[in-house]
């Protein structure tokens, strides 16, 4: 008898506490502080800060380099591009009889009148420094010129809007502006027929 009443004891002591717990846990929750929700994760925007900026160019193709991608390693091998803006060099290296101006290590040329800029100055590409192919120094006249269709006899590549202006078939022509040429002065297609329609025969062109 007395192990019973000592059980009912124990198992009323253990619904008090219990009760109590529950009652003290509800009190905490409304007027307490609530245990701080967990921060989320950062990993993401971690992950996105360390990410390395896109290429402004698409990489190679798997398997080896492609050749426009050659050709702008090629031109940065070159170095920065120049502002296309004349120098006072530019100015005192080309003479006011000069129709055309051509600066080779600029990568620019020009028209003028009369000493006075009437076109460009433009990007040009000339043959290579010191190649087996480079652009002639000099004082020349345009000879002859070809139209949008004419192809080289020698490298039966295209010279659109050819104007040829000394030995050897060296001419103002469109052509690629990241690839040597073979001792010609490539132009953009647009640029080319500009010159070529305002280049007359036997106008003064300086290369230097």
């Amino acid at each position: 008898m007395r192990d019973k009443t000592r059980l009912d004891t124990t198992a009323t002591i253990a619904g008090l506490v219990a009760v109590t717990g529950i009652l003290v846990g509800v009190a905490v929750n409304q007027g307490g502080t609530r245990p701080p929700a967990r921060a989320a994760s950062t990993a993401p925007a971690a992950r996105a800060q360390a990410a390395p900026a896109h290429s402004p160019w698409p990489g190679p193709p798997a398997g080896g380099t492609s050749a426009s991608g050659a050709a702008r390693a090629a031109a940065a091998a070159r170095g920065p591009a120049v502002p296309l803006v004349l120098t006072a060099a530019d100015r005192r290296d080309c003479p006011p009889a000069a129709a055309a101006c051509v600066d080779l290590a600029r990568h620019v040329t020009w028209l003028q009148g009369g000493g006075k800029v009437t076109f460009g100055p433009v990007q040009m590409e000339p043959g290579q420094p010191g190649g087996k192919h480079p652009t002639p120094r000099g004082t020349f006249q345009v000879e002859w010129k070809a139209g949008p269709s004419y192809v080289s006899n020698i490298y039966h590549e295209p010279m659109p809007w050819a104007t040829f202006f000394a030995a050897g078939g060296i001419a103002f022509h469109g052509g690629s502006l990241t690839a040597w040429s073979h001792g010609c002065v490539h132009l953009t297609d647009a640029d080319a027929h500009y010159f070529n329609e305002h280049l007359p025969v036997g106008a003064e062109v300086v290369v230097f």
